[in-house]
C-alpha cells in the first residue's frame, strides 16, 4: 500500500513478465495476471538459445522455477512458460530472478487482456484504459464490460485489466503513467523501467510492447478502432494531468499504424506461407500455425498469412484468435488480392459470430465480405442469419 496511504493511487493487454523481484539468481516466478499473488505450479519452463542446448523446468507450489543464472541473463535467450488453461507466455531474456503472469484463457469472441510488468526498480506505474464513457484505472477499477483485475499497491507488478467484451465501433486507448512522476513530464524512470506490455485474445499472445527509450511520463501503447483492429501507437509523451484526466487525455492522442508494420523479409515470408498452406492442406494445424506465424515474424505486414492463421484458428476452435487474425488481415490487404483476402476474412469473422448465436454482427461482416468481392455464399450466409 506504499503509494496510497501518501496519495490515493497506484497501477497494465496478453504475455506478460510481471514486474521483476531478485529471489535469488538462476530462477523466475509464475503467477496469476488475475488473481494477486497466486503462484501457479506445475508450469513449464522452456529455455532456448540459438547454437546451444534448451533447457527445462517445472514451477513447485511456490510458483518457483531454477534454471541456470547465466542463462537466462542471456540477451538473446527465449523464454517459453506453459500450463493447460492459460496462454503461452513468450519473453525475451534477459530473466534471471523475474517473475511472470500467466493470462487464462478467455472465451468471450470480443474478450482482451493487457498485463502491465516492470523490472527491478519499484517504479509507481499505473494501467489505464480509456474508451467512450469510460476510464479504468487505479481510482475507477470497473467500467463497462471491462475491470482491473490486479492493480499494483507496492510497486513490482504486474498490473492487468481485462475486457470482457468490446464494444462495436467504439475506440479504445490503453496507456501507462508513471505517477511517482507525474509532476516531473521531463523524467526517464519510465524509460529506465524495462515496462513491457503484454496483450491476449482467446488463449494468445497478439502483441508485445516494450517502453521506448524516451524520457516522459505517459506511454500511449496502443489504440483499437471501432472495428476490433490494432493501431501501434508505441510512444512516450509528457503529461501533468491528474490521474483522472489522463483518460481524456490518452484519447486525444493521434494513433499509430494500423497493423504490426511493414514489410522487412517478404521472400522468406512467402515461403513460410507456403509451408503453411501445405501444412494446412495434409491436415496438420499445429504445423501450419507455426509456419503462418513464422511469415507473420518476418513480414509483419503480410496479410495472406494473417488471413490463412485466422482460417487455421477457425479449424482449431480458436474463435477469438481468428477474428483477430481476421481483422489483421482486413487492415493489411493491399494490391491486387487485396479485396480478396478482405472479402475471405469478413466471411470468416461473420460465420463465428452466427455459430455464437450474434446474427446481427454475423450480417455486417457478411454484408462486408459482399462489398468487396461479390460471392454466392455471401448471399446464402445473409438469407441464413436473416431468418433468425
Amino acid at each position: 500500500m506504499l503509494r496510497r496511504a501518501a496519495a490515493s493511487a497506484c497501477v497494465l493487454f496478453a504475455l506478460a513478465c510481471a514486474g521483476t523481484v531478485r529471489a535469488g539468481d538462476g530462477g523466475i516466478t509464475v503467477l496469476s495476471a488475475t488473481v494477486a499473488d497466486q503462484p501457479i505450479e506445475g508450469a513449464a519452463i522452456g529455455l532456448r538459445r540459438d547454437g546451444q542446448p534448451a533447457l527445462a523446468a517445472t514451477t513447485d507450489a511456490q510458483g518457483r522455477a531454477a534454471l541456470d543464472a547465466a542463462a537466462l541473463r542471456d540477451p538473446a535467450a527465449r523464454l517459453s512458460i506453459r500450463r493447460a488453461g492459460y496462454a503461452e507466455l513468450l519473453a525475451q531474456c534477459p530473466c534471471d530472478g523475474s517473475r511472470y503472469a500467466l493470462s487464462a484463457a478467455m472465451q468471450s469472441l470480443d474478450g482482451l487482456r493487457v498485463v502491465l510488468s516492470w523490472g527491478d526498480a519499484p517504479v509507481d506505474l499505473d494501467s489505464h484504459l480509456s474508451f467512450p464513457g469510460n476510464h479504468v484505472y487505479f481510482e475507477r477499477k470497473n467500467g463497462a464490460d471491462a475491470s482491473l483485475d490486479l492493480d499494483d499497491t507496492e510497486r513490482h507488478g504486474p498490473e492487468t485489466i481485462t475486457v470482457q467484451r468490446k464494444h462495436p465501433g467504439e475506440v479504445y486507448t490503453y496507456a501507462v503513467h508513471d505517477f511517482g512522476h507525474r509532476q516531473d513530464p521531463a523524467a526517464d524512470a519510465l524509460a529506465r523501467s524495462q515496462a513491457r506490455v503484454y496483450v491476449y485474445v482467446g488463449q494468445t499472445l497478439v502483441r508485445t510492447y516494450t517502453v521506448p527509450s524516451q524520457p516522459g511520463n505517459l506511454w500511449t501503447v496502443l489504440r483499437i478502432d471501432g472495428e476490433g483492429r490494432f493501431e501501434d501507437i508505441n510512444r512516450v509523451g509528457a503529461s501533468r494531468a491528474a490521474a483522472d484526466g489522463i483518460g481524456a487525455q490518452i484519447a486525444q492522442i493521434s494513433g499509430g499504424d494500423t497493423g504490426p508494420g511493414d514489410a522487412h523479409d517478404g521472400s522468406d515470408a512467402a515461403l513460410a506461407n507456403e509451408r503453411g498452406e501445405a501444412s494446412y492442406r495434409a491436415g496438420d494445424l499445429a504445423a501450419a500455425i507455426a509456419a503462418y506465424q513464422q511469415a507473420i515474424e518476418l513480414d509483419p505486414g503480410h496479410a495472406l498469412a494473417y488471413s490463412n492463421l485466422g482460417l487455421a484458428y477457425v479449424k482449431q476452435g480458436r474463435a477469438a484468435e481468428a477474428i483477430w487474425a481476421s481483422r489483421t488481415a482486413i487492415a493489411l490487404a493491399k494490391g491486387g488480392v487485396a479485396a480478396t483476402i478482405r472479402a475471405n476474412a469478413y466471411y470468416n469473422i461473420g460465420k463465428l459470430y452466427e455459430e455464437d448465436g450474434q446474427y446481427e454482427r454475423a450480417m455486417s461482416n457478411y454484408l462486408a465480405a459482399k462489398r468487396e468481392k461479390p460471392d454466392k455464399s455471401y448471399d446464402q450466409a445473409l438469407e441464413r442469419v436473416s431468418a433468425y
